[in-house]
């Protein structure tokens, strides 16, 4: 019996195995909270059942996203001004009030603020709870913390996906219930889980200069990647809006679009905890590249698919980048950010994925419906090559910063970039 189980055991203990309790209490709340995120996939529909017109829909929506872009950067200021855990707190305790403020508000205008609000309070917490792991979590078990998070998130989102529609026929006010009931669980296990504030790291003497985001814009090596990623997630964002736009040419019930997301969900599930142990020995910033090499290919060869499979064989692509790009992504952050200022780099990273999201679309409809769609698949497949053979340039850089030569480390640059 013990022959039998012991490679399941050595499996489960090199995938979950040696982090600390405030780690899963993290882990558990996300997953929670994912599974109730279901008003904002759904936000289009809902406007529509409140007869808002396309043109006001769209106004909403990028209202959305412009509350979006700033919620981290509140997230990562609080988290290391009052705590990881009082501004995970804080989003969670926040983000219902942005939903009955959407559900309440009566006309297009009301609903943009209310639709502005809610992507400020809904983007508050995450900086702060990936902060709180970079703080529990060494830099060793970094790479292994990060990839789970990624992984939960998925599950949720599966779960959330499976579900949406059938409540959503029942009523979308079930979306906001369920969705403010899920961010008060996460608060109230965060709550109990972690019953006070951890320590806080202090800033050296030499480094401390207040709280707000210059310390990450002087940093050379952070503005690098921060622009890298910027490529990248504009890449990866095509999946979301572009993919869908190229199925609708082709002739295709939307019924494909939804082929392709339960492929992508089932992939990333059952792949994680796979590619994770192949990964983890590797450099992470060359993961990184391989990750946003994968992903433009994979987005690019979207151009050759002309039926429902051939859409699912692309997927597989760029869902092994998306994979690969989660194993190491968030644990780059927490490796190269200052202990003191780790809430800004993860606010800051995370205000690039907001940026990108609200940019991409527009700038990527644009192309397709004018140049052509062989212009942007193109310009993915390049722009996914180059990303990746500038990330490697940082791999000095990176190691660097996260191994330190033991002497004069203040003067330690980054002469790769």
């Amino acid at each position: 019996m013990s022959s039998a189980t012991s490679p399941l055991r050595t499996v489960f203990q090199n995938n979950f195995g040696g982090l600390p309790r405030p780690f899963w209490i993290v882990f558990a709340g996300m997953i929670a909270n994912r599974i109730g995120t279901m008003v904002v996939p759904f936000l289009v529909f809902y406007l529509g059942s409140r007869g808002i017109s396309t043109a006001q829909t769209g106004g909403i929506v990028i209202a959305l996203g412009i509350g979006g872009m700033f919620g981290p950067v509140l997230g990562g200021s609080l988290a290391d001004r009052i705590g990881r855990r009082s501004a995970v707190i804080i989003g969670l305790v926040a983000t219902p009030a942005g939903l009955g403020a959407l559900l309440a508000a009566p006309s297009p205008v009301t609903l943009g603020a209310a639709a502005a609000l809610l992507g400020l309070t809904s983007g508050i917490y995450r900086p702060a709870a990936s902060a709180l792991v970079g703080d529990v979590v060494g830099t060793e078990l970094r790479g292994k913390a990060f990839s789970l998070l990624h992984w939960g998130f998925n599950i949720g989102t599966a779960v959330a996906s499976a579900a949406a529609g059938y409540l959503a026929a029942r009523g979308f006010w079930l979306l906001f219930l369920l969705d403010a009931v899920t961010c008060l669980a996460y608060a109230v296990i965060v709550i109990v889980g972690i019953p006070k504030d951890l320590p806080r790291p202090e800033a050296p003497a030499q480094a401390k200069g207040g709280v707000g985001y210059g310390v990450v814009f002087r940093d050379r090596l952070m503005l690098a990647h921060m622009g890298l990623s910027t490529l990248g997630i504009t890449i990866y964002t095509q999946t979301e809006f572009t993919i869908p736009l190229a199925i609708r040419s082709d002739g295709l019930s939307p019924a494909v679009y939804g082929l392709v997301g339960v492929a992508n969900a089932v992939l990333v599930v059952a792949l994680q905890p796979v590619l994770y142990g192949r990964l983890a020995k590797l450099p992470r910033i060359k993961v990184l590249a391989a990750s946003w090499a994968l992903i433009g290919i994979g987005v690019a060869s979207t151009g050759l698919a002309g039926n429902a499979w051939q859409y699912v064989l692309t997927v597989v692509v760029w869902s092994v980048g998306e994979v690969v790009n989660g194993v190491v992504a968030g644990a780059i952050v927490a490796d190269i950010a200052p202990a003191e200022a780790r809430g800004r780099y993860q606010g800051a990273i995370s205000w690039v994925w907001s940026a990108a999201r609200l940019a991409a679309p527009a700038t990527a409809v644009g192309l397709f419906t004018t140049v052509g769609p062989a212009a942007l698949w193109w310009g993915c497949a390049v722009t996914g090559i180059l990303t990746a053979l500038a990330t490697l340039r940082l791999t000095a850089a990176v190691e660097r910063r996260v191994n330190p030569p033991q002497t004069d480390n203040s003067k330690l640059t980054e002469k790769a970039l």
